[in-house]
């Protein structure tokens, strides 16, 4: 639109540059065929020289400097109304209707006056009477050469006088409404180039800021891991190696063969067990369902490994357009839906449960509900009996990701837990 409005502007200019030359020439053209109209060589000679006038007088303009008019942005070579322009005009009409008067085939030269009077007159008072100015020259060439030389005559110079009045009137108005609605065009687009502008902006800066809430939310999940951990090891493994040396000690200072027998397998026991606490621990670091599917199908064997192990009906479900999430939001959705799911089997005694993973828009939300015997949330412990987070582990896991967690429960009536994030896209 922008390129078809220059290229529109550019022609008019290359009219208002050329027009009057070509009108003059053809005006003269014409006369010359009609040249009996003008009795006698007097009116000829002047003709011919008001014709060369009219042609230096032009070229004058031309070559001198113009100032491009404000807010054009095009590039036209547009005058701007002035003084020196309203000379110009009225040194043009005088000439195209003294040239008109001597033959009316000029009025074909006049007719340049409607063309540029906003571009050469200041005011639109003086436009005006500029406009009329051209009108009657046109006026007189329409009624048969001026002046008017019979009562018929005078009445069709005034009709068409009036004719021409309303006609460039009508013309006027409708450029003026064609340029009103171009300049809102632009002001239009200047705006939504603006608002692209800001819009990009708060883009980046929602980008920005979405990195580094995951950089942060990354450095946090090293020090909660860490933490857990300390924990894990201080509850499991220290706990259990303290266990095989009071075994051991048994056997180092018993005599009795099948007492240190017994210990001995007691200290083996308490080996695998804290090797097994160990492993656990390690797997918890990061989950290797990850590593071979998305988010939905490692939610999917997550639960269906889960209803199996326990015996309790488990159901999985995806609700709209699942998309490849970062690594870390998907890593927090599933741990969450893992530490859920362990609170329902210990704690729930539930016949049913069910996950659902929806994505909606710019949010993920992951829903885990079951039919078990309920609590009430706020008399319940942020850390659980078992060494795990509880609820207050897994709602610092989504704030972390600038998400939230709710539950929903009571006793006697199940439980509902649901995790918000957002969405963030896997980068490529």
């Amino acid at each position: 639109m922008v390129a078809k409005d220059t290229q529109l502007e550019q022609r008019w200019d290359q009219f208002h540059r050329w027009g009057p030359y070509g009108m003059l020439g053809i005006a003269t053209l014409i006369a010359v065929a009609t040249q009996d109209i003008m009795a006698g060589p007097g009116r000829r000679y002047a003709a011919a020289a008001l014709v060369g006038v009219a042609l230096l007088l032009h070229l004058y303009w031309d070559l001198r400097p113009h100032t491009p008019a404000t807010g054009t942005g095009t590039g036209r070579r547009r005058r701007t109304p002035s003084r020196a322009g309203t000379v110009f005009y009225a040194v043009r009409w005088a000439i195209a209707f003294a040239l008109t008067w001597l033959n009316p085939f000029f009025a074909l030269y006049a007719v340049t006056g409607y063309f540029d009077a906003d571009e050469l007159i200041p005011g639109r008072r003086r436009h005006r009477i500029g406009l009329f100015a051209t009108s009657v020259t046109l006026a007189g060439s329409q009624s048969g050469g001026m002046p008017p030389k019979n009562a018929s005559q005078w009445g069709v110079f005034f009709g068409m006088l009036v004719v021409n009045n309303v006609l460039w009137m009508v013309v006027g108005h409708l450029t003026h409404q064609e340029e009103e609605r171009s300049r809102a065009r632009a002001d239009t687009i200047v705006e939504l180039e603006r608002t692209n502008t800001a819009l990009q902006q708060a883009l980046d800066e929602n980008a920005a800021l979405h990195a580094q809430l995951l950089v942060q939310a990354r450095e946090a999940g090293v020090a909660d891991e860490r933490r857990r951990l300390a924990a894990e090891i201080h509850d499991t493994l220290a706990q259990g190696l303290t266990g095989i040396i009071a075994q051991l000690q048994v056997v180092v200072n018993t005599p009795d063969p099948d007492l240190a027998r017994d210990h001995t397998v007691r200290a083996m026991d308490l080996a695998r067990h804290s090797l097994g606490e160990a492993r656990r621990s390690v797997h918890n670091l990061a989950p290797a369902a990850l590593d071979r599917d998305e988010l939905p199908e490692a939610l999917k064997k997550t639960v269906a490994a889960w209803g199996e192990r326990t015996g309790v009906r488990a159901d999985f479900t995806v609700t709209g357009t699942a998309e490849q999430l970062h690594a870390e939001v998907s890593a927090t959705l599933l741990r969450i839906a893992e530490e859920a799911l362990s609170n329902t089997a210990r704690h729930a005694n539930a016949t049913r449960a069910g996950v659902t993973l929806s994505f909606m828009g710019d949010e993920v939300v992951l829903d885990i509900r079951d039919d078990g015997r309920g609590f009430d949330p706020l008399a319940l412990p942020e850390r659980s009996d078992t060494g795990g987070f509880g609820l207050g582990g897994m709602r610092a896991r989504a704030e972390r990701i600038a998400g939230s967690l709710t539950v929903e429960s009571e006793p006697g009536y199940g439980t509902a837990l649901s995790a918000r994030v957002p969405l963030v896209r896997h980068d490529r």
